[in-house]
């Protein structure tokens, strides 16, 4: 079991970002998604959509000397019993399986007590409704938009179609999960924005702390996410991606990691070790973790290491009945 350097950890960390992948390839067969960069199909050895610090597309290889783990849901069941994870958000891999749900959803049904499914959603492909609410009856924590290859993402995440998706996720109690796109990002924070005021009981949550420029003033997390941060329910997830970008800078970990509490206070940061998608064993990764909150008080390491997210995704309670709380 993993221990705090210098620090007393008498609490379970919560994984908000866990990417599983069945070694079933016939009941759950694979369809690679190839990412189109400028229009343009790049060999994976030689695209690099996340800059620095990362190699390949996502779902490949990440720092100078990758391991990559696409664990099944057994795997990473025992990896979590060595490393003391209570639980996580089990997030669909959509580099591999694009909107085809059935192994995160059947993977966390074989641990409900530990794993909740996150499934990835296309507003505009008529299966979605019914998929979203097949996947509530079966206890899914939320839907990720994952707009990877969408060249207009403006007109794809706010059509008639989408926005019918965001009411559903509404009316069903579930979390919105939003993947911080390598391209064409910021043109979406505006409507981010205005989704989080139309539906104020709604989290939604973005991956990667939104790929913030960590060469930017204050690590890129400054006035540019200033209408995140001033919606109470938008939150943040703080992962190994953003740390292998980080390294790349010649930036210590626990200095950005301080700025996003400062920036987003603690009970709106979350943890998620991208495994699956990052480099690294588990166990590396909640030792990264760990040591990237040396900068915080115990009670601000606690919420980035385990409550938020479990608050925000563990909890089988309706989301609206959470978020209320948080900004009453």
């Amino acid at each position: 079991m993993t221990e705090m350097t210098g620090q007393s950890r008498n609490f379970q960390l919560y994984d908000s970002h866990a990417h599983l992948v069945s070694d079933d390839l016939k009941r759950y067969p694979r369809n690679p998604l190839a990412m189109n960069m400028e229009g343009r199909d790049k060999p994976p050895s030689k695209d690099n959509p996340f800059g620095p610090g990362t190699v390949g597309i996502p779902g490949g290889m990440h720092g100078p000397n990758p391991v990559n783990e696409k664990p099944t849901a057994e795997q990473l069941h025992a990896w979590m019993q060595e490393e003391n994870v209570a639980a996580i958000a089990a997030v669909q891999k959509g580099m591999i399986y694009r909107t085809d749900n059935s192994y995160i959803v059947d993977a966390a049904d074989l641990f409900p007590d530990e794993m909740r499914a996150v499934i990835i959603v296309d507003p505009h492909e008529e299966k979605t409704i019914p998929m979203i609410r097949d996947g509530a009856k079966r206890g899914i924590a939320g839907i990720r938009f994952f707009p990877i290859n969408v060249k207009d993402k403006v007109a794809w995440l706010s059509s008639e179609e989408s926005l019918r998706v965001w009411e559903l996720a509404d009316d069903l109690g579930l979390v919105v999960d939003i993947e911080g796109p390598p391209t064409g990002g910021a043109e979406l924070m505006p409507l981010i924005e205005a989704m989080a005021d139309r539906f104020p009981n709604m989290p939604i949550v973005l991956d990667h702390i939104y790929l913030p420029v960590i060469a930017d003033r204050d690590f890129g997390i400054s006035e540019n996410f200033a209408g995140f941060a001033a919606r109470r329910n938008i939150f943040v997830k703080w992962t190994s991606l953003n740390m292998d970008v980080i390294r790349e800078q010649g930036v210590a970990t626990e200095e950005v990691l301080r700025r996003a509490v400062d920036f987003f206070g603690a009970n709106r940061v979350m943890w998620g070790s991208d495994i699956g998608t990052s480099s690294g064993t588990y166990k590396e990764m909640v030792e990264r973790a760990i040591a990237s909150t040396a900068l915080l008080n115990e009670e601000e390491r606690r919420a980035v290491l385990h409550d938020t997210g479990m608050r925000i995704f563990g909890r089988h309670e309706g989301i609206g009945q959470v978020t209320r709380r948080l900004t009453h």
